[in-house]
Formats: structure tokens, C-alpha cells, sequence
């Protein structure tokens, strides 16, 4: 029978989503965060930046110590949100919608249309909380414990 792996530390919701964050910003996966299952320190990487001097990161680190913190890609979190979003939101748009993910420059022509319908607010509200929950998901899947579920302000 296999040796048990150990639980991972927990962490909180905020430094995940600051984490989740910072890999998510780059589309060319030029920054990376691991969680320590040790430790639960979260460590960022980022090609050609030095951001912390403090933690040494092997340069191909044992998988099995770390969680890769996923990017939004990872989750899901495009297309399939804003149409939720649009659909609860802005119904009689919904084909309109459609049609903005279906080219290229979907997310700037999305941005366009809940500002012009004054629900831009609701969106940025409704896709926070599909994040926090996709990355709770996430969580259990991996086997991450949450200690918190506050949002940084």
C-alpha cells in the first residue's frame, strides 16, 4: 500500500487569491506561485525577476512538496462566466454575448457591453465570487485547506 501523502498546511483564501492572481495576470505563463505542503508559504516565480531573495527555489522543485497554484485558464474562469454572467443578468443579450466570444477581443468587447447596460458593478461582483468559488473547488481537489474566507481588501 502507498505511503500516505501529508496533508498540505493551511492557508488562507486571501494569499490563495493573491496568488491566483499574480499567476493569472501573465498569458504566457511567465509567472508561476507554488504552495509549500510543508510550510504552507506560498512562493512566487516569475521568468527573469528575482522576487524573493530570502526563499531558495530548486530550480526543479519536487512536485510532490508543492501545489501549483492554477491560472484562470485553469479554472475556467473566461467565457463560461461572462456567459452565466449575461444570462442572469442580461438575458435578452445573451446572443449578443455569444456572438462577442466567438472572435478574438471577446473580454474588451464584453467589458463594453456591461458598461453600456450599467452592470458592471454586478460583474465584477459575480466574477469574484465565481473565482473564490472555483478556487475553493480547487482546494478540495488538491486536498488544500482554507482557514479563512475573507477577500483582501
Amino acid at each position: 500500500m502507498p505511503p500516505e501523502e501529508p496533508e498540505s498546511t493551511p492557508i488562507k483564501l486571501s494569499d490563495l487569491i493573491e496568488a491566483f492572481e499574480f499567476v493569472s495576470v501573465s498569458d504566457l505563463d511567465e509567472h508561476q506561485a507554488y504552495i509549500c505542503k510543508r510550510t504552507g508559504r506560498i512562493i512566487f516565480v516569475s521568468e527573469g525577476v528575482d522576487l524573493d531573495e530570502e526563499v531558495e527555489f530548486p530550480d526543479d522543485p519536487d512536485m510532490g512538496a508543492y501545489h501549483v497554484v492554477p491560472h484562470r485558464r485553469d479554472l475556467d474562469l473566461g467565457r463560461r462566466v461572462a456567459l452565466s454572467f449575461v444570462a442572469e443578468e442580461l438575458p435578452d443579450s445573451l446572443n449578443k454575448a455569444r456572438d462577442i466570444f466567438s472572435r478574438k477581443g471577446a473580454y474588451g468587447r464584453f467589458k463594453q457591453l456591461v458598461q453600456t447596460t450599467g452592470t458592471l458593478d454586478k460583474w465584477y461582483a459575480f466574477e469574484e465570487r465565481a473565482t473564490q468559488a472555483a478556487l475553493e473547488e480547487w482546494c478540495d481537489e488538491v486536498g488544500v485547506t482554507l482557514i479563512d474566507n475573507e477577500r483582501p481588501s
